[in-house]
């Protein structure tokens, strides 16, 4: 009975310091992984009143990390941003003039600024506005049809340059569970460009031929806004991959509780 009686005791004592170490574990590893959050993470409160400002702020400290890359995340840079290509038909008719761009280089991204942000509410998208002073953009240029009354099939290199852009980005996200905690995931992500001054030339095309280039430079700087409508669908499509393949390298390796805590 003597046996019985101190594991009794010695059940009651487990049960009592057991309980009491395991809230202070909770307690210790909850803050090991606070002072273990990433540099690149700023961290707001639910319960702040300014709780969209904060989230503008977490947004912001982003940039330089998206800039250089994230390493240990597998985050590439986004400076530049890389795509494959883009085609164009111009002008009408069978011979048409008609550009494709590839290797595209697109560089500024990450020089944003968050005028506005608003979160999901149900099935309600979450909304952001960015501006960045300037776009620019290097890829390697094909061309084919008549422009004008010109012969212009040639390759060489094209740059554009947009001044004063305004990007607004509207998406879905889900949450699911993984042994780290609950992350986000954006299933949908639409963006909308405006450019105030798009600036495009080409280079090194025609075999260098001066007439055929000043030609077509002429024609991308009269009808600017036109080309850009042209190539703004297309831009946007693959940006907006771009953005989710990004957001969701990030979101997949930080759970929600490292971006807000209660």
């Amino acid at each position: 009975m003597g046996r019985l009686g101190n594991g009794a005791v010695s059940l009651s004592f487990c049960a009592t310091q057991c309980d009491f170490f395991n809230q202070k574990w909770t307690t210790f590893s909850a803050s090991v992984a606070n002072r273990a959050r990433a540099p690149y993470i700023k961290q707001c409160r639910r319960s702040d009143p300014a709780l969209t400002d904060c989230l503008k702020e977490a947004l912001q400290h982003l940039r330089p990390y998206l800039s250089s890359g994230i390493p240990e995340i597998k985050l590439p840079s986004v400076e530049p941003f890389v795509m494959d290509q883009l085609s164009l038909q111009l002008t009408g008719g069978p011979q048409g003039y008609r550009i494709n761009l590839k290797n595209m280089e697109v560089f500024g991204a990450s020089n944003f600024t968050v005028r506005s942000i608003k979160l999901a509410d149900g099935s309600k998208p979450f909304e952001t506005r960015l501006t960045i002073p300037r776009l620019t953009i290097h890829a390697k240029y094909t061309s084919s049809g008549v422009l004008i009354i010109i012969p212009a099939s040639g390759a060489g290199d094209f740059d554009a340059v947009f001044d004063g852009v305004t990007a607004d980005v509207k998406g879905l996200v889900s949450t699911n569970e993984k042994p780290t905690g609950t992350h986000l995931r954006v299933e949908k992500l639409d963006l909308n460009l405006s450019i105030k001054k798009p600036r495009l030339s080409v280079s090194k095309i025609f075999n260098n031929n001066r007439i055929l280039t000043e030609a077509t430079n002429l024609f991308l700087k009269e009808n600017g806004h036109e080309v850009l409508r042209a190539l703004q669908p297309q831009l946007q499509k693959k940006l907006s991959a771009e953005f989710t393949g990004i957001a969701n390298q990030l979101l997949d390796n930080v759970p929600i509780r490292f971006f807000i805590v209660d």
